[in-house]
């Protein structure tokens, strides 16, 4: 059978091509190995049930797992304790590693309890110690989608059985390790279940460890995919460069890393640069779940939306720390992730869906710098080339016709908002842009933009001397080193009445700056 890429994030043996994650398991395995009962927790589509059918397998040599998804259970199912047990029960019966593994009297009592009555949730665990006891290897209880379950009653009480049947294992014979796996970790769920006046950190959730295993797929992981697929299709890749370029925008989150590589090999089949970028774009503008989850959440959450803006518009600097409620909520539906103790979007795809969100809604749409970028755009394409010198011209122009001579109506961090408004129907639907995390500040912001298969750096920066003007061409000019180009672009806002506003180019070394000043 031809192998594909899967846009789930799940790879199946001979169906698709997977990026090996045997270092994920063996981390895990340490865990289980040592008794702890823990919370798989990452965003939607982040390969946590991949993980978790690989893990099963992974373990099967020195384990007996019950393995559950709560997905496949309905509403009702959790609707009473003896439906609950009734279902779990059923769900256990019809897993045949469990059946195999235990003789016929305990798969005879769970075929009884699946259509049983008057059960309670004592039933079930009676089960559990029964299983445990007769199983020749140790056993672990897997649970996939709790999220599914989270407003639910009998869940809160199983739970609570669980943990006074797990902190017992000294004396009586259960589970070695549990395992629940799902979005929220075990504290957000917490908080998702009870009411506020019953959020006191005793059972069900005081017993949990932290989960600290590495999720996101690295270089050297998707580097040994495209080999597999190399192999099979001989296209001539360079295989480490292709997987730098996927992994830095994607910083690999793995639903997103297969979809790049689906677009390339099913739509445009050119496995280059200029093809990744392609990708990029396709599934950047492409509807899915993953990107309306991640709209959505900022829009039911008014607090997480305020701090992301910050974070993309602003350049703030938002310190990690983890009382913070808003900062915990980014984490939990894995759209930032914390570098240098301090709070980044999670990957570049996620920002430029955020920017064009933010940068296209309807406030923003009636600016008079998206109006104007929208009337100019077809003049800034020539032959191929994005005219960045022209874009910056025409800028300036629409600024002063907007702000005229009086800046006081003017706020200095609100400049860059009004350039990339301005940017946004420019490249829409044609190129990529992105900027540059370690640069984002409250004084400068590099913009990266990818147009057409080149590449375009423009530096953003609020005027604070002569000196500090020298340095930023010195840091553009090395950053263009690390893109191996010889002309950049500087847009400075200054409002010293001795600067002229104008576009001059500059000689810095072997480079040619452009150098706008509003």
């Amino acid at each position: 059978m031809e192998k594909r890429f899967n846009t789930t994030g799940a790879c199946f043996p001979d169906q698709h091509y997977m990026v090996d994650i045997t270092e994920r398991l063996v981390a895990i395995k340490k865990m289980i190995d040592r008794g702890d009962y823990f919370v798989i927790n990452r965003g939607r589509q982040y390969g946590k049930t991949t993980t978790l059918n690989a893990l099963e397998t992974f373990l099967t040599p020195d384990y007996l797992v019950i393995s559950m998804d709560f997905q496949l259970l309905s509403n009702s199912d959790f609707s009473t304790e003896e439906r609950f047990v009734s279902a779990f029960a059923r769900e256990m019966y019809r897993n045949e590693l469990v059946r195999k593994a235990v003789g016929s009297d305990i798969a005879d009592t769970l075929k009884k309890i699946k259509s049983g009555k008057e059960l309670v949730l004592a039933d079930l665990f009676d089960v559990f110690c029964d299983i445990c006891i007769e199983a020749e290897k140790p056993v672990v209880l897997l649970i996939d989608e709790i999220d599914t379950a989270s407003n639910n009653a009998v869940f809160i009480d199983f739970l609570s059985m669980l943990r006074g049947y797990y902190l017992r294992r000294n004396k009586i014979t259960i589970f070695k390790s549990v395992i629940l796996a799902g979005v929220r970790d075990i504290r957000n769920l917490k908080q998702k279940i009870r009411d506020d006046s019953d959020h006191q950190h005793n059972s069900p959730w005081n017993i949990a460890v932290d989960f600290n295993v590495n999720m996101s797929l690295t270089v050297e992981g998707i580097a040994g995919m495209l080999s597999d697929y190399e192999s099979d299709h001989k296209t001539g890749m360079e295989i480490k460069t292709i997987a730098q370029l996927i992994y830095d925008y994607t910083s690999g989150y793995p639903v997103l890393v297969s979809s790049i590589c689906k677009v390339i090999d099913e739509e445009i089949g050119e496995w280059t640069e200029n093809g990744v970028l392609k990708a990029i774009n396709i599934v950047q503008n492409a509807n899915s779940p993953l990107f309306d989850s991640l709209i959505n959440k900022l829009e039911d959450y008014p607090a997480l939306k305020k701090d992301v803006i910050k974070i993309l518009t602003n350049g703030d600097r938002i310190p990690y720390t983890a009382e913070n409620e808003s900062i915990r909520m980014l984490l939990l539906f894995g759209f930032v992730r914390i570098e240098q103790n301090s709070v980044v979007i999670a990957n570049r795809i996620f920002e430029t869906k955020l920017y064009n969100w933010i940068l296209t809604s309807e406030e923003m749409r009636d600016t008079s710098f998206f109006k104007a970028g929208t009337f100019d755009k077809p003049e800034f394409v020539k032959d191929g080339v994005l005219d960045v010198e022209l874009i910056l011209t025409r800028f300036i122009a629409h600024f002063h016709e907007i702000y005229g001579d009086k800046p006081e109506k003017f706020i200095e961090e609100d400049g860059r908002k009004c350039f990339l408004i301005y940017l946004r129907p420019i490249i829409n639907g044609i190129g990529n842009y992105y900027v540059e995390a370690q640069t984002r500040d409250n004084r400068r912001m590099d913009i990266v933009i990818d147009y057409l298969g080149k590449r375009y750096i423009i530096e953003l920066k609020i005027w604070h001397g002569q000196k500090y003007n020298e340095d930023g061409e010195k840091q553009l000019s090395d950053y263009l080193d690390s893109y191996g180009l010889k002309t950049g672009y500087l847009l400075t806002f200054c409002f010293n009445d001795s600067k002229k506003s104008g576009v001059k180019i500059v000689q810095f070394k072997d480079k040619a700056l452009i150098e706008a000043i509003v």
